[in-house]
């Protein structure tokens, strides 16, 4: 059975659901961001609670509404794709959620706008742009190195998309002090 679960964005958020999981008796077959696989077949409405009880004290959410499941999906896909994917983007967008949520982009579109009166497209630059800020902070990485990594056509691209979205170039973004970044899960 596939648990589907909010705000599990990072490596430590996939342990802490497990080892809680694990906690009240549960094994898992995987643990993946946003979703468990459980051995279990099915759960009756007392282990739900459990569940959603735990996993609510540590910030994380059961999603039970299909149309939820599947806008965190898509915003787990983008999640891994922009934060843990080394790789630039082989092909669009669209035809690459298409491919791994298997369901056509329009109807993906559409209800992760209903859910999150944002587009797909936006959240994605915004998680490109937390990216952008991560790396810059980091400071390991020039600019142009950041932007052929996350697939921008140029730097000028990047440092344009990147002030529309922080109000700040990327210079003025790594020369403040307040290097103001945002939780994979605030986006």
């Amino acid at each position: 059975m596939k648990l589907y679960i909010k705000n599990m964005v990072c490596n430590r958020c996939k342990m802490v659901v497990k080892t809680e999981l694990e906690k009240l008796g549960f094994n898992s077959i995987s643990v993946k961001l946003g979703e468990v696989e459980l051995v279990q077949e099915s759960l009756d409405d007392s282990q739900n609670e459990a569940i959603k009880k735990v996993i609510r004290n540590f910030g994380f959410e059961l999603l039970t509404d299909k149309k939820k499941q599947l806008t965190e999906q898509i915003k787990t896909t983008i999640i891994e794709l922009v934060h843990y994917q080394n790789e630039p983007l082989k092909s669009n967008l669209s035809d690459y959620l298409s491919k791994k949520l298997n369901t056509e982009y329009a109807y993906l579109s559409a209800i992760f706008s209903e859910a999150e009166q944002n587009t797909i497209e936006k959240y994605f630059i915004q998680q490109k742009i937390e990216k952008v800020k991560e790396l810059l902070t980091y400071g390991e990485q020039s600019l142009s190195e950041i932007a052929f990594r996350l697939n921008y056509s140029s730097v000028a691209h990047l440092s344009a998309q990147f002030k529309k979205i922080s109000g700040q170039t990327p210079s003025q973004y790594k020369q403040s002090q307040d290097l103001n970044r945002k939780t994979l899960d605030e986006i």
